[in-house]
């Protein structure tokens, strides 16, 4: 994995590491969540890079991968400094070793759309990422999400994210700092949603569900978990009950970037999709 030229290597991240790596998402203004760096780590340890330039950390970048068919390309930063100086592409080139020509995933910021499709990626549609302020309530049907039946989670979730990821969300839905509801019919988990702690505010992240009725429970469910701060949510523009749930609530668009695919696009219905879990992990 490593390359020696001009004393440049990429590597495996450590936790410390991609705790830097965190640090320098929000740099970037990402608002990261602040137990991102454990919940992250857990879906591919392996699949955290980062690039040194002399044994200084200049690059980073995450292929986590999730099953064959699907990978997710995220955290894809290089220090301001050393821009435009190579170092990107060639961080770039270590991540795409990991997974052998298999597909990929991506959001990309709308500036960089252009430059993934030249590495093979095409545009599929856009997030949108949703900012607000929302009291919330909880409805009677809600039910903390740590007290269904862990496989029934992954069951569902597989409905609606086209691997599996059972590891990872067995962090994500009991983070510290975190919520997650689900609603049961009939014994049937008929919608999920969390919400974390992000370094401002917080982000809810994902929201399935059957129907907007459904999302509309979880979303006011979670928002209670908000403490009346900044709510964030990215909401695929596909999904117009999801675009008209968040503006009913006056919820106002702060950011675009576009799922981008390469090779092969997974089969999802996105109508039931309301909020993605996280533009760096699909």
């Amino acid at each position: 994995m490593n390359i020696n030229q001009d004393n440049f290597i990429v590597r495996p991240m450590t936790l410390a590491d991609l705790k830097l790596a965190i640090s320098w998402a929000a740099n970037e203004g990402w608002n990261p969540g602040i137990d991102d760096v454990n919940n992250f780590y857990v879906a591919d340890p392996e699949g955290f890079l980062i690039g040194e330039l002399n044994g200084e950390p200049i690059s980073c970048i995450s292929m986590v991968r999730y099953s064959k068919n699907f990978n997710f390309v995220g955290i894809y930063i290089v220090k301001p400094e050393w821009r435009k100086k190579g170092y990107g592409f060639r961080t770039w080139q270590e991540a795409f070793k990991l997974i052998n020509n298999q597909s990929a995933a991506l959001d990309a910021v709308l500036e960089q759309v252009n430059t993934y499709r030249k590495s093979g990626f095409e545009p599929a549609h856009s997030h949108l990422r949703y900012q607000g302020i929302i009291p919330g309530k909880i409805s009677p049907d809600i039910q903390d999400l740590k007290t269904v039946n862990f496989e029934k989670i992954c069951s569902y979730d597989s409905l609606y994210f086209p691997a599996e990821r059972s590891n990872f969300l067995k962090s994500w839905i009991n983070q510290p700092n975190g919520k997650s509801y689900g609603i049961i019919n009939d014994g049937n988990l008929i919608g999920y949603g969390v919400i974390r702690k992000a370094q401002e505010g917080f982000k809810i992240g994902p929201i399935f569900a059957e129907n907007r009725e459904i999302a509309e429970k979880l979303f006011l469910a979670l928002c209670s978990y908000s403490d009346n701060q900044n709510v964030y949510i990215d909401v695929p523009n596909i999904n117009q009950p999801a675009i008209n749930l968040v503006e009913d609530y006056q919820m106002q668009c702060v950011f675009e970037c576009v799922r981008m695919y390469s090779v092969q696009k997974p089969n999802l219905d996105w109508q039931n999709i309301f909020g993605v879990t996280s533009l760096e992990l699909g």
